[in-house]
């Protein structure tokens, strides 16, 4: 009688594993199932520096990791993914044949426990899923007699395309490369999968089933006779440390071409949908590493666009855009290197010599940036691998930058200035074209030759970094009757009622000093006293365990009624909801609680302007980041038999709205494709708000068919009865100093439909708005 091996007996219970944990989750949006794999982990090889910053950060590299490998302190590791070997179900791989998954990209997975060098990602290798994987352990070479691998050195390239190694000096404009961080892995906190029914769990038994069946240990060669090599055990999977993996099959809705080359439409949503995931990844907790969560799995999953290098302008990307991440303006093909401040073309770029495309002053270096048309710009390097500082060299961004004055090409120009809002972060301002005028050397700080190179504005452009340092200059010193800015009228639209007051100023016409007076400022709502607002049996949803304290335990009943998390951070909306349930006059929390974000009142500094053609506009001082609280919609509640028909203040949830997604992807952050947080509004009626003889700054937004405010339904209790409110909010990141607008939204149906097969809706007025998807009409 034959014994079974101890190897034949685990190959067959890999087998019996593997059928028995891979699952398919339907995506909604495509028709073909999604494989996942439980226990396969996407981690972020690198982490952002202590601003949160994605200036420090290189371009992703990831690592394929089978889980029942694991990286070495003392080996080397690949810079491209190795695939994943896949046993299948009718034949066990072998030491000699390995069965391979379908043709499409694996899993990827990154090691959080070492550094890669900046890199663009055309660089990186892109590994044939069908290539069997080695055998031999990863870190340890052919015919390698030391364990002790020396520390490889990361490359980076030159404009004529040479390799030279980057440990040798520093070569990143206004940045340092990190040392290599350790991530921790426990923060990212996504559940792809629902293990509440998983009454067989594998990971009780210290054992975790693999997407490949690898026979012999990592670090043993085939061929070795020792049959006494102990296997290494298993880790067991914890449901509680709960990591991110990207689908690398979901389809972005992005083509190849406008991938390549964008529009405005195509940036736009792909900041949008970046920043969705990154409040979602706050929201789990998940620290430092959420910023490079977000970028790399937009990054490897292709949701970017503008991925062509280009001089000039960048399709879609306006001047005076504002990005609050280094790694926004990469995703949009504004700035594509991801540690350095100097952008330039490669030969792999279709480039014979080397261009600059883009700088970016973050002030790390000594550059002068006080003047508004020009800029002094400091090259790159200075310092030894040791980060000692040494002389800068004519060679890479400063060598492309001296061509670029040469040839006299544009050169985008991105300056970083700190964010009103914490001192430690930096907005970028894209400021337009610039050409190089001059360039000389001068000792620095160090004592040291430091390049310098003068960078001119070229005219006719709109204004970038002097609109910021306008609003700068006004949140500074204020407004007051006797301040000399152009076009000032009045103090405060509020008369005092809000806590920051509301400029009036006319720049049309600087002698027209009149002001809208001919209606009441209010700072709350005024509703119908019928018995039509009063809900029946309603049974009081108070928080009364928080004792003083902002609301945030799980347990609190107003965060249950939201899902069991708040749905704020920081004062940042982090999804639209069919309904906000906000703290009410009953609970015990504080009035400052988190969960009372869009009551008090105004929280920015806002004021009111005249402009060219749609009247009295509402802009402000400040940036707005996407998802930040604007203003209550204030007005009196009306019966649709009320409405005065040439009332012109009529805010109507009845109304048809282009439908867009704001939320984030699950399928972007490893969460189930079902799990897609509804956007659709649940009101019990509709609600009518006239704002023509009551009213707030609300009444003063203009419409647009690409608005950037939206609004959300929010409802709270006050008297014991639930008072449903409209809030505003930031749809995307508004510079200062630009019109806030909403879609107002179309009522007549004209029986038509579209190539879409969508009902079409028109207005009753004439749109103005002017944007490049203006329908026409509005309401």
């Amino acid at each position: 009688m034959r014994f079974l091996e101890a190897e034949d007996i685990i190959s067959l219970l890999w087998i019996w594993y593997s059928s028995h944990w891979t699952y398919f989750a339907m995506d909604k949006s495509t028709p073909f199932p999604i494989e996942a794999t439980p226990f396969s982990y996407l981690i972020p090889s690198f982490a952002d520096d202590d601003n949160n910053q994605m200036e420090n950060i290189s371009s992703p590299t990831f690592q394929g990791v089978t889980p029942l490998q694991t990286v070495g302190d003392n080996e080397t590791h690949y810079t491209a993914t190795p695939p994943i070997p896949i046993a299948s179900l009718l034949q066990p791989a072998d030491e000699e044949a390995y069965n391979t998954p379908a043709p499409s990209e694996p899993i990827l997975v990154a090691t959080p426990l070492h550094f890669f060098a900046p890199s663009d990602e055309s660089n990186s290798v892109n590994v044939d899923p069908s290539i069997g994987p080695s055998k031999r352990g990863r870190g340890r070479p052919k015919g390698s007699k030391n364990s002790k691998t020396s520390k490889k050195k990361m490359e980076t390239c030159q404009p004529n395309n040479e390799m030279v190694a980057s440990g040798d000096n520093d070569e990143t404009h206004k940045t340092s490369l990190s040392p290599h961080h350790l991530v921790d892995t426990n923060p990212l906190a996504i559940v792809p999968y629902d293990y509440s029914n998983n009454n067989n769990s594998l990971a009780d038994d210290d054992v975790a089933p693999s997407s490949g069946l690898i026979k012999r240990g990592r670090g043993r060669p085939k061929g070795s006779k020792s049959a006494k090599t102990p296997m290494k055990k298993l880790k067991s999977h914890d449901p509680e440390d709960k990591t991110v993996v990207s689908c690398p099959t979901l389809d972005v809705m992005i083509t190849e071409e406008e991938k390549e080359n964008g529009n405005q439409e195509l940036v736009d949503s792909v900041l949008m949908r970046f920043d969705a995931v990154r409040r979602r990844l706050v929201q789990v907790n998940c620290g430092k590493a959420v910023l490079t969560t977000a970028f790399s799995s937009f990054n490897n999953l292709g949701v970017r666009t503008n991925r062509k290098k280009r001089l000039g302008p960048v399709p879609g990307v306006e001047v005076g855009a504002i990005f609050y991440y280094w790694g926004e303006m990469c995703l949009v093909g504004l700035h594509t290197q991801m540690p350095a401040g100097i952008d330039y073309l490669l030969a792999k770029d279709g480039a014979t010599e080397g261009l600059t495309t883009s700088v970016v002053t973050s002030g790390h270096y000594n550059d002068k940036t006080d003047e508004l048309h020009t800029l002094v710009y400091t090259g790159q390097g200075g310092t030894d691998k040791d980060g000692k500082p040494r002389d800068q060299e004519l060679k890479r961004g400063n060598l492309a930058l001296k061509t670029s004055k040469e040839k006299g090409n544009d050169v985008r120009v991105i300056r970083g200035v700190e964010d009103p809002d914490d001192s430690k972060r930096k907005i970028y301002i894209y400021d337009g074209l610039y050409v190089v005028s001059d360039y000389w050397t001068e000792k620095g700080t160090t004592g040291f030759d430091e390049y310098k190179f003068n960078l001119v504005r070229k005219q006719d452009q709109p204004s970038g970094y002097a609109t910021w340092k306008l609003a700068e200059e006004w949140r500074k010193r204020g407004l007051t009757h006797e301040d000399p800015r152009k076009g000032f009228v009045f103090e405060d639209l509020s008369l005092g009622k809000e806590k920051l007051p509301v400029p009036v100023v006319n720049e049309i016409d600087e002698n027209d000093k009149d002001w809208p007076h001919d209606f009441t400022y209010i700072t709350s709502p005024i509703s119908l006293s019928t018995l039509d607002d009063v809900v029946m049996n309603h049974q009081p949803h108070a928080c009364d365990n928080c004792q003083g304290q902002s609301c945030g335990d799980p347990t609190c009943p107003c965060i249950q009624r939201n899902g069991g998390v708040l749905p704020y951070d920081n004062r940042i909306l982090i999804c639209r909801k069919p309904m906000i349930y906000e703290c009410g006059d009953l609970c015990s929390c504080p009035p400052d609680c988190k969960n009372r974000l869009t009551q008090g009142g105004l929280k920015i500094r806002v004021e009111l302007f005249k402009t060219e053609r749609c009247g009295w506009g509402l802009r402000s001082w400040e940036p707005i980041r996407a998802g930040t609280f604007i203003c209550e919609l204030v007005g009196t509640a009306k019966r649709r038999d009320e409405i005065e028909e040439d009332d012109e203040y009529v805010f109507d949830t009845s109304r048809f709205c282009k439908n867009f997604t704001w939320n984030y992807e699950p399928e972007l952050v490893g969460e189930n494709c079902w799990d897609q947080v509804c956007e659709a509004f649940e009101l019990r009626s509709e609600i009518l708000v006239s704002a023509r003889w009551t009213g707030n700054v609300s009444r003063f937004m203009n419409h647009s068919c690409s608005a950037n405010v939206m609004w959300q339904p929010v409802e709270f209790e006050k008297d014991g009865q639930p008072s449903v409110r409209i809030a505003f909010f930031a749809k995307k990141h508004i510079p200062p100093l630009t019109e806030l607008r909403y879609d107002y939204g179309m009522s007549y149906d004209t029986g038509e439909v579209d190539e879409d097969g969508k009902r079409i809706f028109i207005g009753k007025k004439d749109c103005l708005c002017g944007s490049e998807k203006c329908r026409g009409s509005f309401e």
